[in-house]
């Protein structure tokens, strides 16, 4: 029986790369299809079943980046290798995060592209490895572990597991060779298979990874077992627990019942979350027991800190608002008794410290015995759907939130630290930013990336969401620029609405706005400053036919050149101020020339504000939204 051949989409608009690129894979036994433009390849990915989409990241109409970004949303699982131009960490990042599997930089050798391909391939199955037979089973367990290679998913229990792709094919590299030690080498030559594969250290992180989210997700076994010089291996499979027994009718009976009380996506969340919970809770345990012993130490210390700190501004979120304040009280006593002398020796503890200490520890474990609390409030969803970036490193809040953004019209994305948030925002800028003030694992807080938003992107709305709540940290917030302090716990309604609030006041400020110079490279240039901020801007080169654009149009705001041939920004100021319905548009011109006269002229033929060559984009998209803000009432009503 003849094999299907492998068909690869291509997604080029440079005529001959893509001529060149076709013939080479052509010339390795790949069909081939070929598209010039992203909203081309997204027809035909959706039409046709394809094994591999090879994606550069500039093509026309639907950019790569947003081409594989919307094929993921749709579930699209098929392997996307993007061809770049640009390498840059953050370009990188953005195409990982919109779903991407690899990279390649452009000139790119051919071989070099080959092998990513056959590796890809190979991932995905569509071609077999050659180093093992592909098992006959789909799926691949360890114990209650389960991993499903038709749909990609891993779950312990009935609780899904999440992971990166890489750390997926890592696993299950472990679960089809269970008695093979794997060095770092070959993990590498295994499942990167190219000439630009990361240092060893990478592979140490990935199962340092693979480890944190098993026992997230309920797994307390050790499953990957290091052997100390020589690599990796999955330890001995354990047998599994009456959960997963062979018997088909108890599959079916706990099938149904899982069914009939399907939980909500919060509480699918909790149950991932709830040995996470005990586990922090657990350490503070522990600083109790040494606390009564007479015997903590400094790390221990600081650990409970950190976890009672993160419960508190979790469990409100997941149904346990006495949870925590529980350890928003224990995270305080704890803070008290830091050490503030160059040694860092701990002050003891009081005996009424230890027993107050002992008694929020105990109210922990028996709030997390309860049910949680249900809220009533009914998601009021936004309009239309919003980008929302969260920066904060707590991953159960944070999930807690991702689980309820769907019913509420928000696209959701999280950044556990500044650093991240960096690299997300200088590919996308998103309609708000939720953004805590605590990263205790860097140097870096929230005020950090506060200041340089204010800096750079004053108009983006932001919500400070903390558990800090001192005067200077609410002075500090405010004179930044944020919209909201919202003080950690908080439910996930309470979030929301606060998001709805902010994202409802910001789409009153979206509105058109005329930009008119003779140099349309310096109106694309503003337009492309103001576009991202939800405004509709029209563009004119030709002076002479700005009153019958501006009465189609009906901006809401005006941006004039001062300086044009034939009629001038002035004349066109003067035009609209002597007209009764338009007197009162707003108007600002945009000149080289600062000297007292010339911005008086401006003034006295009624422009309202002015704004300086070169324009600097924080300048011109404040003053823009500002006065748009103020006149907003009245134009609406002279509209209408």
């Amino acid at each position: 029986m003849n094999k299907s051949p492998i068909r690869i989409l291509l997604v080029e608009d440079d005529t001959l790369l893509s001529a060149t690129l076709a013939k080479v894979l052509e010339a390795n036994d790949y069909t081939i299809d070929r598209a010039s433009d992203g909203q081309a390849g997204l027809d035909l990915a959706t039409l046709i079943e394809y094994d591999l989409i090879l994606l550069d990241v500039q093509v026309p109409k639907l950019d790569g980046i947003s081409l594989c970004r919307q094929l993921r949303s749709q579930n699209y699982r098929k392997p996307i290798l993007l061809l770049t131009a640009n390498d840059s960490d953050a370009d990188v990042v953005a195409g990982f995060d919109a779903g991407a599997d690899d990279y390649i930089n452009k000139p790119c050798g051919t071989e070099v592209l080959l092998a990513r391909i056959r590796t890809l391939l190979r991932r995905s199955k569509a071609v077999s490895p050659g180093s093992f037979a592909k098992d006959s089973s789909t799926t691949l367990t360890w114990g209650n572990l389960c991993l499903d290679m038709d749909s990609g998913r891993v779950t312990f229990g009935e609780q899904l597991i999440s992971l990166t792709a890489k750390e997926y094919n890592l696993l299950e590299l472990f679960m089809r060779n269970p008695d093979r030690i794997f060095s770092r080498s070959a993990i590498l030559d295994r499942l990167w298979g190219f000439d630009d594969a990361p240092t060893d250290r990478a592979i140490n992180t990935h199962i340092k990874d693979i480890r944190k989210k098993l026992k997230a997700g309920g797994l307390t076994e050790e499953m990957i077992e290091t052997v100390y010089g020589m690599g990796y291996r999955l330890k001995t499979r354990p047998q599994p627990a009456p959960l997963l027994s062979n018997n088909s009718s108890t599959n079916s009976t706990n099938k149904q019942k899982s069914r009939a009380g399907d939980p909500s996506a919060l509480d699918k969340v909790l149950e991932r979350f709830r040995g996470v919970f005990q586990q922090q809770i657990a350490v503070l345990s522990e600083a109790k027991t040494a606390l009564i012993a007479g015997n903590l130490e400094l790390e221990l210390y600081r650990a409970a800190k950190q976890e009672a700190h993160k419960l508190a501004g979790s469990m409100a979120s997941f149904g346990y608002p006495e949870g925590s304040k529980l350890a928003r009280s224990a995270e305080h006593l704890l803070i008290s008794v830091s050490p503030v002398n160059p040694s860092g020796v701990l002050r003891p503890f009081t005996a009424e410290e230890i027993t107050r200490f002992s008694e929020l520890v105990t109210g922990l474990e028996q709030e997390l015995a309860k049910p949680t609390v249900t809220s009533t409030t009914s998601p009021v969803p936004t309009a239309v759907s919003h980008r929302v970036l969260v920066v904060d490193d707590d991953t159960a809040l944070t999930e807690c939130l991702k689980a309820e953004s769907e019913s509420w019209k928000i696209r959701m994305k999280i950044a556990p630290n500044v650093a991240t948030a960096r690299s997300r925002l200088a590919m996308s800028m998103p309609d708000l930013i939720l953004i805590d003030l605590s990263f205790p694992d860097t140097e870096e807080d929230g005020l950090t990336l506060l200041r340089e938003l204010n800096e750079r992107s004053p108009n983006l709305p932001v919500i400070v969401f903390t558990g800090r709540d001192s005067l200077g940290d609410r002075l500090a917030v405010s004179r930044l620029g944020a919209k909201q302090f919202l003080h950690k716990p908080a439910t996930t309604d309470q979030i929301f609405q606060a998001i709805s609030r902010i994202l409802t006041k910001t789409e009153a400020l979206q509105a058109k706005v005329l930009i008119v110079d003779d140099d349309p490279a310096i109106l694309a240039h503003l337009s492309a400053l103001l576009t991202p901020w939800g405004l509709d801007v029209v563009k004119l080169t030709d002076p002479q036919g700005f009153w019958e654009v501006l009465v189609t149009t009906s901006p809401n705001l005006v941006i004039l050149d001062l300086e044009m041939p034939q009629i001038s920004g002035l004349d066109l100021c003067q035009v609209v101020r002597q007209d009764t319905q338009w007197g009162d548009l707003p108007i600002l011109v945009v000149t080289a020339r600062t000297d007292a006269d010339s911005l008086s002229q401006a003034f006295v033929a009624g422009a309202d504000d002015f704004i300086t060559k070169p324009v600097l984009g924080p300048e011109l998209v404040t003053r823009v939204l500002s006065r748009i803000k103020r006149t907003a009432p009245n134009l609406k009503s002279r509209n209408n």
